[in-house]
């Protein structure tokens, strides 16, 4: 299979946005284990804002975008030299792409960008994605990392989407608010009912929330691509999912 791992900053940092050493070791150490059984593994990671805005020791995520780009640009330093050590214990070689809206927009450039992401895969290389935020400006920016996921899933014609996050899926209310929720194993269409249910919460060091997840699952589900939202603090669950258990929610690829 070929599979598109997105994990959100809730499940790499700590509150105080400082790495979780920890859960990126097992989060390194299963996805090394997948691509060992054959797998071609994609990674799609948040955290450069928060994980920057930790070391510069802000007290809260930048709202202005100078600082979020200059958070960024120290915050993706951190990223990647942690990714690159970790996956080469396990003698896997990453490889950093960073992109904007221009890169899907742009004819030539979206080209390019599926090339490259093509050789890696045949190379053996382990892609690790993120927007391109110390640059992007409103005007080019995607937004969110789960629409960035699956924008790079249908890019890379990936077999699933697997979105890690700090909930375990979609429920038919709020889970914080409404004892009564229920999880949604099974969506088989995204349709306004499931859209309704996306609300616009999001997490102080991160951007996403179910509204841009469930946007995520529209986009893949139209291309014929899987998508699942799982709770990343326990990355063991990936061997789960692709084994064909249920985790979390699937919302099913539409098929020709």
């Amino acid at each position: 299979m070929r599979i598109v791992v997105k994990v959100g900053t809730s499940t790499l940092a700590h509150s105080t946005g400082r790495l979780n050493i920890r859960q990126v070791e097992k989060l390194t150490k299963v996805l090394s284990d997948l691509k060992n059984t054959g797998h071609e593994i994609i990674m799609v990671s948040s955290g450069a804002i928060g994980m920057g805005s930790g070391k510069l020791s802000l007290k809260k995520r930048p709202d202005d975008i100078a600082t979020k780009q200059a958070a960024a640009a120290v915050g993706q330093c951190e990223l990647m030299y942690t990714y690159d050590k970790l996956f080469s214990e396990y003698h896997h070689t990453v490889a950093q792409i960073l992109l904007t809206g221009e890169d899907f927009e742009v004819e030539k450039r979206y080209e390019n960008f599926s090339t490259t992401l093509q050789r890696l895969l045949e190379l053996d290389a382990l892609p690790i994605i993120n927007e391109n935020d110390s640059i992007a400006t409103e005007e080019i920016v995607i937004g969110d990392n789960d629409t960035l996921s699956a924008l790079v899933a249908i890019g890379a014609r990936a077999d699933l989407l697997v979105l890690l996050s700090d909930i375990d899926g979609l429920y038919t209310a709020d889970p914080h608010k409404d004892p009564d929720a229920k999880l949604i194993e099974i969506v088989e269409r995204v349709d306004d009912g499931i859209i309704a249910l996306g609300g616009d919460s999001s997490t102080k060091l991160g951007t996403g929330g179910m509204k841009t997840k469930i946007h995520a699952a529209r986009l893949c589900t139209e291309k014929g691509i899987d998508m699942i939202i799982a709770n990343g603090s326990d990355p063991e669950s990936l061997y789960r999912i692709v084994e064909g258990e249920s985790v979390g929610s699937k919302f099913l690829g539409r098929r020709a």
